[in-house]
């Protein structure tokens, strides 16, 4: 782990890339297409980088940053984007948090 944090997924609009990290790799695959769905979309959407991270509590983070000069990337629109995807996808985002705090940080 990196500053107790680690990265679920992410997303790179300028790379047309998706990452998904290998340790949670024995998710359902249903989940992971839904992630990988989720934050290519966004990227799509809205430009620059998106990644999803853990904190050190558990929680579940949407990180996004984009190139000094892109004029492209909507910064505004990332944050209501990051909202929507928050309220329409709170089941999946709270359950996967669940699974971080019991199978990775050992949490009963």
């Amino acid at each position: 782990m990196f500053d107790d944090k680690m990265v679920l997924c992410g997303a790179n609009s300028y790379e047309k890339k998706y990452y998904l990290n290998e340790r949670f790799s024995n998710l359902p695959e249903q989940i992971k297409q839904e992630l990988q769905i989720m934050c290519v979309l966004f990227t799509e959407e809205v430009g620059g980088i998106l990644l999803l991270e853990f904190q050190e509590d558990g929680s579940l983070q949407f990180i996004t940053e984009a190139d000094e000069g892109d004029l492209l990337y909507d910064d505004i629109g990332s944050g209501l984007k990051i909202r929507q995807i928050q309220m329409e996808k709170r089941d999946l985002l709270e359950s996967l948090e669940m699974y971080y705090r019991v199978f990775v940080l050992g949490e009963e």
